[in-house]
């Protein structure tokens, strides 16, 4: 069964919410046979991403950048995993109060080191989530897990 792989960093209500909303669009009936495994970006390792068959990244944009914790996942399973996870897909979401544009930069530098496919537009959101950012959220988490079902 392929796993998607969920790798977050939720320090706020905000973030919750978005991460709820992506967990429950990856979990949603219509998506069979799929495993959805979440991680906290701290606890995340190489050997869960080389488990997984697709990655979805959430983070906070903290001062202009992703957080510092999900930029250490990053260090930590990039030269790991380089090599056995080229071409697999990913999204990603980010959660800020004004600017996320150097989060969704940086995300996307790293990502495209490690030669990941994106599966689904990322979703960013500034401020408190609205219902459509929800709504989007979850269609990031149904998108990336549904192009995971097995044919």
């Amino acid at each position: 069964m392929p796993t998607l792989l969920i790798v977050h960093h939720t320090p706020s209500p905000n973030c919750q919410a978005i991460l709820e909303a992506v967990l429950a669009g990856a979990t949603a009936p219509e998506i069979e046979n799929v495993r959805v495994q979440r991680r906290a970006a701290l606890s995340a390792t190489a050997s869960d991403v080389l488990a997984a068959d697709g990655y979805l990244l959430g983070t906070p944009a903290n001062l202009g950048y992703m957080s510092g914790a999900l930029k250490h996942f990053l260090d930590q399973v990039y030269y790991p995993c380089l090599d056995e996870t080229r071409g697999r897909p990913f999204g990603y979401y980010v959660h800020g109060g004004s600017d996320v544009t150097g989060a969704v930069r940086g995300i996307e530098s790293i990502t495209t080191g490690l030669g990941w496919r994106r599966a689904a537009e990322p979703v960013t959101v500034t401020g408190e989530p609205a219902r459509s950012d929800l709504e989007a959220c979850w269609e990031l988490g149904a998108t990336v897990a549904a192009g995971l079902m097995p044919g």
